[in-house]
């Protein structure tokens, strides 16, 4: 019974765990075909992906890193951190989409780094290899970084808080309660307060329900509040000062000269009005109670696959494991045997409570974020920190199966529900495959055509505020602009699946669980080609380099509409627009200071422009093309179409 509880003493260890070197090894090769790879295209998307790399543009060409600005306008709405890392970048790299997406990229592999660490030490090898691999093959992780969010490096420093609080308690180690504190800290100038939110909802009740509460003096309270107002306080009391009330405000709805400063805009309307639905602007979404729930079983897959057999498992041990949570000394009794000595029993036992611990703690920490944001505003990557926990304790419930002795009430390797679970994934990867191949031959007659978005239909589920709509608007004909990645897709997800079904019944566990994590991974590449050819859809950087080659320095730079939708435009092009119609969402606050740059026009201001001074170059999403046809009608030389914007100028060239 000890050999199938304990982690990591199982003798039959597969020959690329016998070393870290091996398994980081192809960890690391795994890393850069489908995360690293993909940092150079497409190029910056339009919305928060552009409009984020804008308020670091600024950070860097300014030198100010206390208050961030878009387009010449305050930026109040997010913490510093994700922005200083890519201004850095900035400075290394240039302004381009790598030096973008670098810090979240490498997020990703602190994230497989610390699931590797605590898997390995909670339960064993295995557990950590298939942790990392999760971690790096999962749809989410993937999805959720390939625009400008910080949630990879929130996620990390979290998850490095909860270890580092753990192991603190468990070794009796201050260092560790320090760096604990220290990396709180810095979760909360990557995020915000949803940072101690998370921890303290995990550690609160884990403290009590472990009795670990008795120790509260090894937590040094006092003199880690200090260290974390240390790091965190210095850069909202800067900005706090340097973007103060102005006028009189009243309500939260900001005017012209009276506007709410940056500690009521941060901390009252970004953090307790947005959770309440209630913050303004109200240019955010909630998903659909089952959607919601539905989707984190698509983040999660191909793991969510091992979610069922995992749950049983815990269900199944469910007395044990709680009676390994409180710490008894008899439980070093439960070790003693005539092979081993005193010592060597009491390490079991720490061992098996640190793993009892830790699915407690992860546990507790992945709920609350679940439940919060199934309660509160939000977008589909908001869960991106319950990825980590969940992900840990998937793998260490899919390693001990896979170690599990075949004899005897364990459930292991052989059980209905991991080859019930592989038969599943060969199922659905046939039925994809298959309609992949249908649109395929759909669309075999049909010429390649670059921009993508002439081919979608443009349904706006959501009115296009998930990050997802643009996925419901591909048609039969859009497949003939994605015939590589739809067919490495189709081949990869007929075969893989498939072959890790044979492999988990003919008994080759690790394999066939290594198999599933390189389909997912050859599915994820075949994913990112076909992202990029929803650039010309997706990011409106051809129009920006139509600008830079047209253009002379006094010429000037007009968006109409909302800001976000042209934001690459203004990173590509390096010029301050003016904003017709545009003073919305982000931009409403900040243009309410009385310093603001006179960029804000409406239909007037344009018309009487239009053709006077300066030559100017006009964008025009496809919501506003009719209107401002009608509105300056025979007056306006098109430049430039892509899918639905359109690049104008008020003269002949």
């Amino acid at each position: 019974m000890v050999d199938s509880i304990l982690p990591g003493i199982n003798p039959r260890k597969p020959a690329l765990l016998s070393s870290p070197v091996k398994a980081w090894t192809l960890l690391l090769l795994v890393f850069l075909a489908v995360h690293f790879a993909a940092l150079f295209t497409p190029s910056l998307l339009d919305d928060a992906d552009a409009t984020h790399a804008n308020a670091a543009q600024h950070m860097a060409a300014s030198g100010d890193w206390v208050t961030l600005y878009v387009n010449g306008i305050r930026y109040l709405e997010k913490p510093p951190l994700p922005y200083w890392m890519v201004a850095i970048d900035y400075h290394i790299f240039g302004y381009n989409v790598f030096a973008t997406h670098l810090p979240m990229t490498l997020g990703v592999l602190a994230c497989a780094v610390l699931a590797w660490l605590w898997a390995r030490r909670a339960y064993g090898d295995r557990a950590a290899f298939y942790a990392a691999l999760a971690t790096l093959t999962s749809f989410g992780v993937f999805l959720w970084t390939r625009f400008f969010i910080p949630e990879s490096i929130l996620t990390f420093f979290i998850g490095l808080a909860l270890y580092c609080f753990l192991i603190g308690l468990e070794d009796r180690k201050p260092a560790r309660i320090c760096l604990m504190y220290a990396a709180l800290a810095i979760a909360v100038l990557a995020k915000g307060l949803i940072a101690p939110v998370f921890f303290l909802a995990a550690v609160i009740p884990y403290l009590f329900v472990t009795g670990e509460w008795r120790k509260w003096r090894q937590l040094r309270i006092f003199t880690g509040l200090l260290l974390f107002l240390a790091i965190a306080a210095p850069w909202h009391i800067l900005a706090g000062l340097r973007n103060p009330d102005l006028g009189h405000p009243v309500g939260n709805v900001p005017t012209p000269g009276h506007v709410h400063g940056f500690f009521y805009f941060y901390f009252i309307n970004e953090h307790v009005l947005r959770f309440l639905g209630k913050r303004y602007p109200h240019d955010y979404n909630k998903q659909p109670f089952w959607i919601f729930w539905l989707g984190q079983l698509v983040w999660f897959f191909p793991w969510s696959l091992y979610f069922p057999v995992a749950l049983r498992r815990a269900w199944r041990n469910r007395r044990l494991a709680w009676a390994d949570v409180r710490y008894n000394a008899s439980d070093t009794l439960h070790f003693l045997d005539a092979r081993s000595t005193a010592m060597e029993a009491a390490s079991m036992a720490a061992r098996v409570r640190f793993r009892a611990r830790t699915g407690l703690l992860l546990a507790l920490y992945a709920a609350f974020i679940l439940l919060f944001f199934a309660i509160s505003t939000n977008q589909e990557y908001y869960t991106w920190p319950a990825y980590l926990p969940l992900l840990i304790l998937t793998a260490g419930a899919l390693g001990a199966i896979e170690e599990a002795p075949e004899a005897g009430r364990w459930l292991n390797a052989k059980s209905k529900w991991l080859t019930g679970a592989h038969a599943a994934f060969a199922v659905v990867g046939i039925a994809a495959a298959i309609g992949l191949a249908s649109g395929l031959w759909a669309s075999r007659n049909l010429p390649y055509v670059s921009d993508i978005g002439t081919l979608l239909a443009h349904r706006g589920v959501a009115d296009y505020s998930l990050a997802t709509s643009h996925f419901f608007d591909l048609t039969g004909p859009s497949f003939a602009a994605l015939r590589l990645p739809a067919a490495l897709a189709a081949v990869t997800l007929l075969v893989g699946p498939l072959v890790a079904w044979l492999l988990r019944k003919r008994g080759h566990s690790f394999e066939s669980t290594v198999s599933v994590a390189f389909t997912a991974a050859v599915f994820l590449i075949a994913a990112h080609i076909a992202f990029v050819r929803f650039e010309p859809l997706l990011s409106s950087r051809a129009m920006a380099d139509t600008i830079n080659r047209l253009a002379s320095p006094d010429d000037q730079l007009m968006l109409y509409g909302d800001p976000p939708d042209g934001s690459s435009v203004v990173f590509y092009t390096h010029r301050q627009a003016l904003l017709v119609n545009g003073r919305t969402s982000s931009m409403i606050w900040g243009s309410c200071y009385t310093d603001a740059p006179h960029i804000f026009l409406d239909d007037k201001d344009l018309i009487a422009m239009w053709g006077n001074g300066p030559r100017k170059f006009l964008f025009v999403p496809g919501d506003h093309h009719d209107h401002v046809e009608a509105l300056l009608d025979g007056r306006l030389v098109k430049l430039q179409e892509l899918s639905h914007n359109t690049l104008y100028t008020d003269r002949p060239l």
